[in-house]
């Protein structure tokens, strides 16, 4: 719980209501105690995460991790492959 003076209240109160909306308590003291506590009107609820939001909207083939290795090679080798096109200057 954070704790700030009236002065640091009032010149900040836009960014202490910011952290409150985030789940931050704030105390507002006056020379030293506790005066008054901002909190949420409401829980603040953190948005949960789903796991697998595109399970079943595409197939992934069980051989995805092996095709165009002679390629991937090729490319970190710094060799070009026999059978790509090649590109005629003008």
């Amino acid at each position: 719980m954070k704790t700030v003076n009236i002065h640091e209240a009032k010149t900040h109160l836009s960014r202490l209501l910011t952290e409150v909306e985030q789940g931050e308590d704030v105390v507002i003291a006056r020379a030293g105690k506790p005066v008054a506590r901002l909190t949420a009107m409401t829980p603040v609820e953190k948005p949960r995460r789903r796991l697998g939001p595109l399970r079943g909207q595409f197939r992934i083939p069980d051989d995805f991790d092996t095709w165009a290795q002679d390629e991937i090679a090729a490319m970190f080798e710094g060799s070009e492959r026999a059978d790509r096109p090649e590109t005629s200057a003008r």
